[in-house]
């Protein structure tokens, strides 16, 4: 084992010791690298769901908050300067006009989905052009130095095609998936739990995993879902965030499973979906921390986390060579 001649009490680390051994495991040599290039990689698009009464804000709020992603001041962006991580923010279907910005990377598939409680969100053309673009993001961030992924989101409405993802590819019902989001109230819930039930409705369990993106997802999940499959075949660990991201985790998974293996989850959301996902994903998250907001901001607070597990791999003495006796001996 991995930890078993350093000097500590074997399992003394607790589960410092297991994320140290799974970035053994996904790098494919002891001691694993230690993330020195951490990537955020926010994908903000819209969902025409929002038509249907799903959630109390408006439809122009993805738009401002890339600005404000672009601009530094949202939370994710003090939290990645504070680990000093890249962040880069993908348009991959925002409705409202962007003003460019060096921060922005324009791969825009469409401006927004189509309102999912009365028929697809988009075409699987669409669902497959997003799934490139997430691809294509995190290939680039690799061969440009980066060596841990972190997920980000943004999108007005996205917590209703997640629940219907997550409820789709675990077999949850969605009263078990479906949350408040953005704080909504008992009957906007109650709304919000009918659209998704409508929308499952109409799938078959013929249903490929891009028929089912099309059906009920949303163009940022799919990037992600895109984003976490090339990370992973890359070998670079992905560090997910929120339900947002173990929605597009179930997909990845239905297109390669395992791919959970290569994934660490940030953290655990109050949103209902989000440890349904984690345990259909095999996944425990690191920190809990009754977190809601999104961005990437669960996943970037775990990046210490995941560098300590390394770090101690790679700097910690063996009782061998520091001359402590260890217990059998």
């Amino acid at each position: 084992m991995l930890h078993d001649r350093l000097i500590k009490p074997a399992g003394s680390l607790g589960r410092i010791e297991d994320l140290g051994v799974q970035l053994a495991g996904i790098a494919g040599r002891v001691p694993p690298p230690v993330p020195e290039h951490p990537a955020i990689a926010v994908f903000a698009a819209d969902h025409g769901v929002v038509r249907s009464g799903v959630t109390p804000w408006p439809q122009e709020v993805t738009a401002q908050m890339v600005a404000n992603f672009c601009a530094g001041g949202a939370a994710i962006s003090v939290l990645a300067r504070q680990h000093e991580a890249r962040l880069v923010v993908i348009d991959v279907g925002v409705a409202s006009p962007l003003t460019p910005d060096p921060a922005l990377l324009d791969r825009k598939v469409r401006p927004g989905t189509d309102d999912l409680a009365h028929g697809p969100a988009m075409s699987v053309a669409d669902a497959n052009a997003a799934l490139d673009a997430g691809a294509d993001v995190a290939n680039t961030l690799i061969d440009d130095g980066a060596d841990l992924l972190v997920t980000g989101d943004m999108g007005i409405g996205n917590t209703t095609a997640s629940a219907a993802l997550v409820a789709w590819f675990t077999g949850a019902p969605p009263a078990r998936v479906t949350g408040r989001g953005t704080g909504i109230d008992d009957e906007m819930l109650a709304a919000k739990t009918r659209v998704i039930d409508g929308a499952l409705d109409r799938l078959t369990s013929a249903a490929t995993p891009t028929q089912v993106l099309a059906e009920i997802g949303g163009l940022e999940i799919a990037a992600l879902a895109g984003f976490i499959v090339a990370g992973v075949a890359r070998r670079v660990p992905v560090l997910l965030d929120g339900v947002i991201a173990l929605a597009a985790a179930c997909v990845a998974d239905a297109y390669a499973p395992g791919v959970a293996l290569g994934c660490v989850a940030g953290h655990r959301s109050p949103e209902p979906g989000s440890s349904v996902a984690l345990a259909h994903l095999g996944l425990d998250p690191l920190i809990d921390l009754g977190l809601r907001l999104g961005e990437g901001s669960g996943a970037c607070l775990a990046v210490p986390l995941v560098r300590s597990a390394a770090l101690v791999l790679n700097e910690m003495a063996t009782f061998d060579g520091a001359g402590v006796s260890g217990r059998d001996d």
